[in-house]
């Protein structure tokens, strides 16, 4: 998408090494469920190709937010450094028009008005959305975290199921008539039934806890993570240079009979300076 050639690192470190961290009470930042390491299964043999092959890995133990990070949240997070997001400095970011079934650049778009000047402010609770990879990676700094790897998302999807599961929080996204997930119902992308009572973002941490404790680890929003997007298989690796960062979870953009992107295994990527209505992040840390 748009370039990202004048963004300032070395002006952003002295930002947010001179600010002073003062997060209001309503804006106070996930909290953090700690998740052991050990052996994890990545990838599904039921999945898309780029889920293959099935394949285990070492995972240390780290820590993870137990939401999404809320729009109050990075508020709070720019009025203590002043930090603008690429989408304001571009001037637009990435909305759908259902009705036309497209993505396009909308004018006005930001992380404050996700879907543009005419959509409304977004919900203080609700995952914040419109940042991109940069912006994310910024935020958890700030916070002396990182972005979670591709690989410890899926540990952290998986961690707490005796079997391998489809969705973070089981093996099905409705329990005696409840979604316990937001995503996209009816025939994507003309016609949403709205269903489960949301268009666009639900409230973070309103759905979908898995047995850690962890939610919105479905659905929702997708995530940023700190890994480089490649193909699993070594042999179509060699050659590949990597340009876009993985996101994981699905979003409420994602249906049962499309990309179906809030499985575990299921991988979605994007240009690090992509900013886009359903894309959020969640934060890592070391373990302790």
């Amino acid at each position: 998408m748009q370039t990202t050639a004048n963004f300032c690192y070395v002006c952003l470190a002295l930002v947010l090494a001179s600010s002073a961290a003062v997060v209001p009470l309503q804006a106070r930042e996930p909290e953090m469920v700690a998740l052991p390491g050990g052996s994890t299964q990545i990838g599904s043999d039921r999945g898309l190709a780029d889920e293959r092959p099935v394949h285990r890995v070492e995972v240390a133990a780290f820590r993870l937010d137990r939401t999404p990070v809320t729009v109050a949240a990075f508020e709070a997070f720019v009025a203590a450094t002043g930090f603008v997001t690429d989408a304001e400095r571009f001037g637009s970011a990435a909305v759908l028009d259902e009705r036309r079934g497209d993505w396009h650049l909308e004018p006005g778009a930001t992380w404050r008005m996700p879907l543009g000047g005419d959509g409304g402010p977004a919900p203080a609770d609700h995952p914040v959305t419109q940042v991109s990879w940069h912006d994310a990676d910024a935020h958890c700094r700030w916070r002396g975290a990182r972005l979670p790897t591709e690989l410890e998302w899926e540990h952290a999807a998986r961690a707490g199921h005796a079997a391998e599961p489809v969705y973070a929080m089981g093996d099905a996204v409705l329990r005696e008539g409840e979604f316990l997930a937001n995503f996209w119902q009816g025939r994507f992308p003309h016609h949403n039934t709205v269903a489960d009572g949301f268009r666009f973002t639900s409230p973070a941490g309103l759905l979908g806890r898995s047995p850690t404790g962890l939610a919105d680890m479905a659905g929702n929003v997708w995530e940023w993570t700190d890994s480089w997007y490649a193909p699993y298989d070594p042999a179509l690796a060699v050659g590949f240079t990597p340009t876009e960062r993985v996101q994981r979870g699905g979003s409420f953009l994602c249906s049962p009979e499309g990309c179906h992107g809030f499985r575990v295994s299921a991988r979605g990527h994007a240009a690090p300076d992509s900013s886009l209505m359903h894309v959020g992040f969640r934060c890592a840390a070391e373990a302790g």
